[in-house]
């Protein structure tokens, strides 16, 4: 088993709660299985003055009577609470029969407690605001993977609790380094190559990576997670929607929708392929799907925030979507029997793209613009006269600069021939045609390995490779 991979901010910032000479109220919050608990645990040792987790799908019985358990395991013999008013004064009550020094409360998976008419907001609020803020002594850590249950009831509560939060952390997938790091941890001997194939698949998702087998090659790791007949990420995807979502079932029909469209959807066109009224209801359904870290909102380049785009990014997901939804019986070795082919080329060609777009912290840091306000967008031609032009991220910088970033992913150094450049060119004379821009306009060609030199490559104004993805 590995220790904590990164985290190394949101490591200090747990750490700074717990020296503060004040009681703390943290909350920390991300996508199911990006490693909140294990960040928790080992950042303070696995050593809780009180340590309790909701029941998936429990009732408020069946809540209060784990409470209880974890209570009694906690040092504090006592009754069963009758209620949640009752369970928090429990947890006062050991609070003040322990030793001096900060008392580290951490309560998981908090949604999950919160069953209906169960009041367990109010008792919430009535401990902190009544009783614990009032102390200095006390660190509550509450975490949850329903990402909008916690922001929405927590992070900005607009009762009881609004502003109490101290200390807000969104714990992140893992970048492409994050991932090697933990790669080479587990004693994989995998290439950076290996490696964003790797992610194209499982994203930044430390739990996916932990499945990896050293003793197994890349193709084969896939193989036996998705295909084989024990896979251990054979049915993830419906655990994974039905335990952040309490109607999973219209999430998957918009994230359904979504991985059809590679450049995504608008809000009007997802609620007439989905079948749903444009309205609130809608909204916060993406909205959900956003703080979760599945979707991605955008403007195309010249658009107002009226038009937005919303796009499918999470990885596990798409190609759950790709090579999983409905297929039965492909064999041990369907992945591997892929390599080479034309459909897995498309895929890590669209992939690849994602990646980089997930990645353009380190773009930016590569191109040496990371002190550079800048937006992100997506640009395609509206010409009618010919075939249109598209463009995944351009970087409008703060500095009158505008960046058309070109991905491609190639299983060697990529060499740019007559046509690439000729389509090159094209694209950035559409692009500066049709947006009017008086800004300097730049091609960024990104790779696996790098661009052969030829007479095409002055036509690139800086290339980058999956290198600088790493930094």
């Amino acid at each position: 088993m590995t220790g904590l991979i990164g985290r190394n901010k949101e490591k200090a910032q747990l750490l700074r709660a717990f020296d503060s000479d004040r009681s703390e109220f943290v909350v920390v919050y991300g996508r199911r299985r990006v490693g909140k608990t294990f960040l928790i645990r080992e950042t303070f040792d696995y050593k809780f003055l009180f340590q309790h987790a909701g029941i998936a799908g429990g009732t408020m019985q069946e809540q209060l009577a784990a409470w209880n358990v974890s209570m009694t395991r906690a040092g504090n013999d006592c009754k069963p609470p009758k209620n949640w008013l009752d369970a928090f004064a429990q947890l006062g009550k050991l609070i003040d029969n322990s030793p001096e020094g900060k008392k580290v409360i951490f309560i998981d998976e908090m949604p999950w407690i919160d069953t209906p008419h169960s009041r367990f907001q109010q008792a919430l609020e009535f401990f902190w605001n009544s009783w614990a803020s009032s102390r200095r002594d006390v660190l509550l850590i509450v975490c949850g993977s329903a990402t909008s249950w916690i922001i929405n009831n927590v992070v900005h509560s607009h009762g009881g609790l609004h502003n109490r939060v101290t200390v807000e952390i969104n714990l992140e997938p893992f970048t492409l380094l994050e991932c090697e790091e933990m790669a080479k941890a587990q004693g994989l001997s995998l290439t950076r190559y290996q490696v964003l194939e790797t992610y194209m698949i499982l994203g930044g998702i430390p739990y996916y990576w932990s499945m990896l087998d050293p003793s197994l090659t890349t193709d084969e790791n896939i193989d036996s997670l998705f295909f084989s007949n024990t896979g251990r990420l054979r049915n993830e995807f419906q655990e994974l929607y039905a335990s952040l979502f309490k109607k999973p079932e219209k999430y998957v029909k918009i994230v359904t929708a979504l991985s059809k469209k590679a450049m995504g959807l608008t809000r009007n066109e997802i609620a007439v392929t989905c079948e749903e009224e444009p309205n609130g209801n809608l909204t916060r359904m993406l909205d959900e799907l956003e703080q979760s870290r599945f979707i991605r909102r955008y403007n195309r380049f010249g658009t107002t925030g009226n038009n937005a785009i919303y796009q499918l990014i999470d990885n596990f997901t798409l190609f759950y979507f790709k090579f999983v939804a409905g297929k039965r019986n492909l064999g041990l070795y369907y992945w591997s029997s892929l390599s080479n082919s034309a459909v897995r080329n498309v895929w890590n060609g669209l992939s690849f793209e994602r990646v980089c777009l997930d990645h353009t912290a380190q773009l930016k840091k590569s191109l040496g613009i990371s002190g550079v306000l800048s937006n992100e967008y997506a640009w395609r031609s509206n010409s009618k006269d010919q075939e249109n032009v598209q463009i995944d991220l351009v970087l409008d910088r703060r500095d009158k600069v505008i960046d058309l970033c070109e991905m491609k992913f190639w299983n060697d150094i990529f060499t740019i021939d007559k046509d690439y450049d000729t389509a090159l060119r094209r694209k950035k004379n559409t692009f500066i045609a049709q947006t009017k821009t008086r800004n300097s306009v730049r091609i960024i060609l990104i790779t696996t390995y790098g661009v052969a030199r030829n007479e095409y490559l002055n036509n690139v104004q800086q290339c980058l490779t999956i290198d600088d993805l790493f930094c």
